[in-house]
């Protein structure tokens, strides 16, 4: 039995707390927040206690073998260190951190005290996307040139407005399009430039928009679309290659679709259908976390994938200040 500790329950932190209910041999030991009444709600077995700080959850639980953290991105830090310092293993949701020094220095500090540091970057874990990258990867589209991906909706209402705060939170391009820059990279490979443009430092009220291009070393050119500025929330992805194409739109009712082109240069549209799991991605994502940890495996999404992800959105965020392109340093650590 994997005894876990949930820090955070807001939003995630109650995707969370449901995927562990539903778990075999894993037991949500404890929920921490500030608010005891908002962890009472997500609270699904009398089992799981209840603590405001996570000095009194490991003071007053007997055993924890995970302390997920599904705080603000601001705060991500602070708990993956504690948990570091009490040599527990740590599930941290994206992205991993607020700024990439941060991110380096919770890498470093987990492998200091020989802690396991799991991110959660859950698109991987989605079966519209694991089938999209099963294609590309099997050539069905042939060499991929061009690929386009939109993500987005409200303008989230985070604890303390936190994300209208920009000394708190990056915005549509750290917070959400990040997404789609590890899903990319992990598909495609390195990305070596980056430009930007949005909203980001303009008056706009609670509106965040960006239009995110990014070169990879492979020469395909990505259009990476995130917005807080529309009412309903969708993800949309497009891969053309020389054969056809891969397409998807939460909106529509259609799962992934290939179209690939005859002889004749004609399109011929052949639909690939993908079910959705029965279990949620959350589910499937920390399932094999813990299975990472128990079985002593290397995870689809490393801590590693994680930072370069970051190091994507900085890039794209230092373009849209100076309205430059950025190009990723080939040794994938510094911007210039």
């Amino acid at each position: 039995m994997q005894h876990v500790l949930l820090i955070g329950a807001g939003t995630m932190g109650k995707e969370h707390a449901l995927a562990y209910s539903s778990m075999n041999h894993v037991k949500l030991a404890g929920i921490v927040d500030l608010n005891k009444e908002r962890a009472e709600k997500i609270r699904l077995s009398e089992e799981t206690r209840v603590f405001q700080s996570l000095e009194e959850a490991v003071q007053n639980l007997e055993h924890i073998d995970v302390i997920d953290i599904c705080v603000p991105t601001f705060s991500h830090k602070q708990y993956v260190l504690k948990a570091a310092d009490y040599g527990i293993n740590v599930i941290c949701e994206k992205p991993l951190a607020y700024n990439l020094e941060d991110a380096k220095e919770m890498i470093e500090y987990c492998n200091v005290k020989h802690v396991k540091l799991f991110v959660g970057h859950v698109v991987r874990f989605f079966p519209q996307y694991k089938k999209a990258r099963e294609l590309v990867k099997s050539g069905s589209i042939g060499e991929v040139g061009v690929v386009r991906t939109k993500r987005g909706g409200n303008f989230p209402e985070g604890w303390n407005d936190w994300y209208a705060d920009l000394n708190k939170s990056g915005g549509v391009i750290l917070d959400l399009i990040i997404h789609d820059f590890d899903f990319l990279r992990w598909t495609l490979g390195e990305v070596e430039r980056v430009y930007a443009k949005g909203l980001a430092g303009r008056e706009a009220g609670k509106l965040d928009y960006a239009l995110v291009t990014l070169r990879f070393k492979s020469g395909v050119i990505a259009h990476v679309e995130g917005t807080w500025a529309h009412n309903t929330f969708s993800t949309q992805f497009e891969f053309a290659g020389k054969n056809g194409i891969i397409e998807y739109d939460s909106l529509k009712e259609e799962p992934v679709l290939v179209d690939i082109k005859s002889n004749n240069g004609e399109l011929g549209g052949v639909a690939v259908p993908h079910s959705p799991l029965k279990k949620s991605p959350y589910f499937v994502e920390l399932e094999h976390f813990l299975n990472c940890l128990q079985d002593g495996l290397t995870p689809i999404v490393t801590a590693e994938d994680a930072y370069k992800a970051m190091e994507i959105s900085y890039a794209a965020l230092q373009s849209l200040k100076t309205g430059l392109p950025v190009t990723l340093d080939s040794k994938g650590g510094t911007l210039s």
